[in-house]
């Protein structure tokens, strides 16, 4: 039995190979559609989600895992080990960790003899992938909880994403970006680029290319900032536009020193609100 078991939210965008080896338990979050609710990555695909919003009729939206879900997975992951790190997207902008945290309660009586933390990463998408993956490494070397915790508070002040968006109605329209809806009214054909910040758990725009070219190109540029002459792990994801996202893995493999890099979907749970035709990279140096 390992020492520590990984539990993390479905908008943590990790390759589902990587999932597998590791043994990270993820609780999908909920879309919903026409009064019918679908669990992310389960029983609907990304593809799907991004063409009905492509219509801009009916839009979907999201729902957050329920308490109760965070306990089935406590319960699942108690059969292979008696701690467990539960880590969650941002609470800024989700309820996700609420719920984690109610179900740790409840696992007190239904779960005695397991311990578990839960985590809010402060992150979203990939970056919090980066978090739960070297989590679940660490586990997998058979770090104690404490150590695994380390390893992920360490992580988050450590992993970035950007993400270009095709437009900015989709944010302005839920509200889940500061400043969008100033943005908004004025962008028509630009593409914007923007940044989550770990620090204070938010999504914030950065700039306002014209084109998607220039776009992913600021995005290049903002990493090499970042990234300097160090080694880099980075995760590339895409809503529905996989050639983009594959010449876009192409390119940072040209350009930087990875030790890791991957192509994910971007999730709809998160989808749903940057909209379709996303490019986004999560990363961090070492």
């Amino acid at each position: 039995m390992k020492k520590v078991a990984i539990v993390a939210d479905s908008t943590c965008c990790l390759p589902p190979e990587l999932v597998q080896k590791y043994n990270i338990r993820l609780v999908p979050l909920y879309i919903v559609y026409k009064g019918k609710s679908y669990r992310d990555g389960v029983n609907i695909t990304p593809g799907e989600v991004y063409k009905i919003m492509r219509r801009r009729k009916e839009l979907p939206t999201t729902s957050t895992a329920s308490a109760g879900d965070f306990l089935e997975a406590y319960r699942e992951a108690s059969r292979k080990a008696d701690r467990m790190l539960c880590i969650t997207l941002t609470s800024v902008q989700s309820k996700v960790f609420e719920a984690a945290m109610v179900a740790k309660k409840q696992a007190i009586e239904v779960l005695p003899e397991t311990t578990i933390e839960v985590l809010d990463s402060r992150a979203v998408a990939g970056a919090l992938g980066f978090v739960v993956l070297e989590a679940a490494r660490a586990a997998d070397r058979g770090a104690d909880l404490t150590q695994v915790g380390n390893v992920a508070r360490t992580m988050m002040g450590k992993v970035c994403l950007l993400a270009m968006v095709d437009t900015l109605y989709f944010l302005a329209k839920t509200g889940r970006i500061a400043r969008a809806a100033h943005w908004a009214g004025s962008l028509l054909d630009m593409k914007p680029v923007l940044e989550h910040i770990p620090a204070i758990g938010e999504t914030m725009p950065v700039a306002r290319p014209r084109t998607r070219a220039k776009a992913v190109e600021l995005m290049l540029k903002l990493m090499a900032e970042r990234v300097g002459n160090n080694t880099a792990h980075v995760i590339v994801h895409h809503a529905d536009e996989l050639e983009d996202g594959e010449k876009l893995k192409a390119e940072i493999g040209k350009r930087f020193t990875c030790a890791e890099l991957y192509l994910t979907e971007f999730t709809p749970a998160m989808g749903i609100h940057a909209g379709p035709g996303v490019l986004a990279i999560s990363f961090y140096a070492d």
